[in-house]
């Protein structure tokens, strides 16, 4: 049965994720669309449960009635129909929709409403530009996915379940009370408007202070994720006690908010309990009055009287439940600012795969600047590499070597020109399609945190376990592979690497992300201090197979060790953003131009400092 009930609802939709609304109501209705018919039985069991409740007290007047007036020789014999659907309420339909509430909340929805926010959340930021990851802290990004899809699914929930309760609860109620006596509504009346006076001065300071509470979560969340992902950086420079400060800073700023949250909280209950005693006081009062006055039963103010004691301890729970409500309603607020922010990078709307059967590269007049103006980085570039063809390129720091790759692989957008692989221009084609094209080798390997076998299998999931190890010897990766354990005793190919391969060293790491890239075998290669984390006697093994591996594919090496691209069929020099010199090694050290100035202050092969400035090509 349960299982049943699990399976009513899909967490995982399949339709692409679209772009979140900004609106509170829309935001939540977005992730909310998929479970909306069964919140619509969640809200009508709770509509049923409070009319029933309503039903009881009702039954309890009676029954005080009764008692008090009844023959008990012929007691049963008139009231015995009456008891008997009372008896088939509580023993049969109240149990079962309880029942049927109860697997709905917790079987359908529970899980399966905030993995569905979860789910398409995850999908969406997946598809931001580098940009954004590089302005967002990882855990802070997390935190928010987790904390926003948990929120709308409370928030949701307790709209449709708590107020549909409540709501069904007092509009019965009060007619009830009305069909017993007016005069004795007038006081649960006056606890309504009062009580709800009561919610709408501290909500909105509640759902303000909820707001910047989520946001201070987040962030000191971030700051502890990033003491941790850094803890290398953290104990090199011995700074554990700036990072508890750092945090500390961070847990201040938090526990900031949450006293100011429970002080109103505090004022809330404080004005509510005053409220809930003068209405009990009063309907009591009343209801003892008019008995006296001979104008209502006992029944009757055993109702009221139970009703009010009733709406007590209602009223507590609809204040924390209020409470909660607008606190995750603030932490869909803050999660809204980060959901719904627009993808920088997107495919065009006719955009198809990239057909890359040559791998002929063409940068066409292309400009860029990170979108700072009148700070040019790319100007006015123009650069043809033909298909198969490997260049080296060259220059200082900053000279645009690396944006010109991450231009490539689109990971910004051009601002004017366009560039192309094969004659199609990559702004019109998939990411997707475009950066399985090209495999890169970067100085900064960060693997996954998973087995080797899915690290090297990255490059091409379908791949056997021969061609993951074949890859692993030809990057000369495989002869430290079989000797891995991790401490869950998992050897080999299945040994994990821990969070970005922090148990591997940089050797080992750049020789597993090498490999990646043999097995890959895309048309397109891009080398990028592909061997700068290596000693020189695995850089010698390895560099043979990265020539090997660069037959029949375009090229493109950039590096700080200026011998490394001397093979290369063409070099080309950068220099603030643009070309300044392109040809073969010989030929550019005897052109006594920049990179003859570059290589000419080499020692060891690395750029070296010239007048006090280093001058390490990026």
């Amino acid at each position: 049965m349960f299982s049943w009930f699990e399976r009513r609802l899909n967490p995982y939709p399949e339709t692409a994720p679209k772009q979140p609304p900004k609106g509170l109501f829309a935001f939540c209705w977005h992730y909310t669309r998929p479970a909306w018919p069964w919140l619509l039985v969640l809200g009508l069991c709770s509509m049923l449960i409070a009319l029933g409740e309503v039903l009881l007290y009702q039954f309890l007047g009676n029954i005080v009635d009764w008692l008090s007036h009844a023959d008990p020789q012929t007691f049963l014999s008139s009231e015995g129909l009456r008891l008997m659907l009372m008896s088939g309420l509580v023993l049969i339909a109240l149990p079962i929709i309880g029942a049927i509430h109860s697997l709905t909340m917790h079987q359908v929805l529970a899980g399966n409403f905030p993995m569905i926010a979860r789910w398409q959340m995850h999908r969406f930021l997946l598809r931001h530009s580098m940009s954004f990851f590089a302005n967002e802290f990882a855990g802070r990004v997390a935190t928010k996915v987790m904390q926003t899809s948990l929120s709308i699914r409370e928030a949701v929930i307790k709209i449709i379940d708590v107020f549909v309760y409540a709501s069904s609860f007092f509009v019965s109620m009060l007619v009830l009370v009305i069909a017993v006596d007016w005069r004795l509504v007038l006081p649960l009346v006056a606890w309504i408007v009062i009580y709800i006076v009561i919610l709408s001065l501290f909500i909105p300071r509640l759902r303000k202070l909820s707001s910047e509470q989520a946001d201070a979560r987040s962030l000191m969340t971030g700051r502890i994720t990033d003491s941790y992902t850094n803890i290398g950086t953290v104990k090199l420079f011995s700074h554990a006690g700036r990072e508890e400060a750092y945090a500390q800073a961070g847990m201040n700023g938090f526990l900031d908010t949450v006293h100011r949250q429970m002080r109103q909280i505090t004022l809330l209950n404080i004005w509510v309990d005053i409220n809930n005693a003068l209405a009990l006081f009063a309907v009591g009062a009343c209801g003892i009055g008019f008995w006296l006055s001979g104008s209502v039963s006992v029944g009757s103010v055993a109702v009221a009287i139970g009703l009010a004691m009733r709406i007590n301890g209602m009223s507590q729970w609809i204040m924390w439940e209020v409470a909660a409500l607008f606190e995750a309603i603030g932490t869909v607020y803050d999660g809204m600012s980060m959901m719904t922010r627009s993808h920088e990078v997107v495919d065009a709307e006719d955009a198809k795969p990239l057909v890359a059967t040559r791998g002929a590269i063409r940068f066409d007049d292309i400009r860029f600047h990170y979108g700072k103006a009148g700070k040019g980085l790319i100007e006015g570039l123009a650069l043809d590499i033909a298909a198969g063809e490997k260049i080296g390129l060259v220059g200082r720091s900053g000279a645009g070597k690396t944006t010109l790759m991450n231009l490539l692989l689109r990971f910004y957008d051009l601002e004017g020109g366009r560039i192309t692989v094969d004659g199609q221009d990559i702004a019109k084609v998939t990411q997707d399609s475009l950066r399985q094209a090209i495999g890169v080798v970067t100085q900064d390997t960060a693997l996954l945190h998973r087995s080797i076998r899915d690290n090297i299998a990255y490059g091409r999931p379908e791949a056997s376990d021969a061609e993951i190890i074949d890859a692993a010897k030809r990057a000369n990766a495989w002869d430290f592979i079989e000797g891995l354990t991790d401490l869950q005793g998992r050897n080999g190919l299945d040994a994990h690497v821990g969070e970005r391969g922090v148990k591997l060293s940089g050797g080992q790491r750049q020789r597993v992300a090498i490999a990646r890239v043999f097995l890959k075998d895309a048309p397109i290669l891009i080398l990028d201090e592909a061997t700068s984390a290596l000693d020189s006697e695995v850089e010698a093994a390895i560099q043979e197979n990265l020539f090997a591996l660069m037959q029949g594919k375009t090229v493109i090496a950039i590096a700080h060790r200026l011998s490394t691209l001397t093979e290369m069929d063409r070099l080309i020099v950068l220099d603030h953003g643009r070309i300044v010199e392109t040809g073969t090694h010989d030929a550019l050290v005897r052109q006594a131009g920049l990179y003859a100035d570059l290589w000419s202050r080499q020692s060891g092969g690395f750029l070296t400092e010239d007048d006090g400035t280093a001058e390490a090509a990026q």
